[in-house]
């Protein structure tokens, strides 16, 4: 385990500080794509909580470097997972551990995914069937072997990192990430009697990685668009705890989600469209 970090530098900046060992017996946690953005940040708040964490990314070294990090700073174990899962090897490995009956996987957040920066008639067609994969297919696998897991075991929670781009026209990357959303909330009224619980966290932009990542050019959305990702992955704990089906973070992306219902798609299609940084697609 790495050198403990001095806890009163945890207090800063909103951090959440270091739990007495008394508390430290929380359940273990597994997050898909939890090195950075939002991954990152539900790492930080659920070992903040006291939970065991079994964290996956593409990247060992990462992995490596955040696992020290969090059990230094927080007191928690941290089991890693190399896993690419846009591939049928790296799921199965994931669903192995949400199977395995030694330190149960009590909650699942399906975090891990990747955007293109191309309009769809200009993108590869291998690029879009990789993004379909991490954004639908491997989520639904990975929470078929979950919720087999909870309903033997009495229960367990379930979030899906989704977006309000699944409840917009907006183009394939939507199109996935609106089968989280129906997906989620089917599964929830579904199982949520038998104790398991399934939750779309569907935020506006959030100030991460991603964009930059996908080559995606953000210069000309307005500042109010934005997201924190401490605020997303707080609320979306909250709608989980909550047994919501659905969460869309903020009160302004909910009126606007609502306005949305009754505006015509070709409105929303050329708000929502993506643009390519320069030099990228296009």
């Amino acid at each position: 385990m790495a050198e403990q970090l001095d806890e009163r530098a945890l207090l800063q900046d909103g951090q959440i500080p270091v739990l007495p060992s008394s508390r430290r017996s929380g359940q273990t946690i597994l997050i898909t794509g939890a090195t950075a953005g939002l991954g990152a940040e539900f790492a930080r708040q659920l070992a903040g909580q006291g939970h065991h964490l079994v964290i996956t990314s593409r990247n060992p070294h990462q992995l490596v470097a955040k696992a020290q990090g969090l059990e230094a700073q927080y007191g928690i174990t941290v089991e890693t997972l190399t896993a690419d899962l846009s591939t049928t090897e790296g799921v199965q490995v994931v669903a192995a551990r949400l199977r395995a009956p030694e330190q149960p996987i009590t909650m699942l957040v399906n975090n891990a995914g990747s955007g293109l920066a191309t309009e769809f008639h200009e993108s590869e067609v291998e690029d879009e069937l990789a993004m379909l994969r991490l954004l639908t297919e491997a989520p639904m696998l990975l929470s078929h072997a979950a919720i087999q897991s909870f309903l033997a075991r009495g229960g367990g929670r379930i979030i899906n990192v989704s977006s309000v781009a699944g409840l917009l026209p907006e183009g394939s990357y939507g199109a996935a990430k609106a089968w989280s959303v129906s997906f989620s909330r089917w599964a929830n009224t579904r199982y949520k009697p038998e104790g398991v619980t399934v939750t779309a966290l569907c935020p506006g932009p959030v100030r991460t990685e991603f964009h930059t990542r996908a080559g995606i050019d953000t210069s000309k959305k307005p500042r109010w668009a934005w997201m924190d990702a401490e605020d997303v992955v707080r609320e979306g704990l909250t709608a989980a705890a909550e047994g919501r089906g659905v969460c869309i973070p903020s009160r302004r992306y909910r009126s606007l989600m609502t306005a949305a219902r009754f505006s015509p798609d070709a409105v929303l299609e050329r708000f929502s469209r993506i643009e390519p940084k320069r030099g990228k697609g296009a």
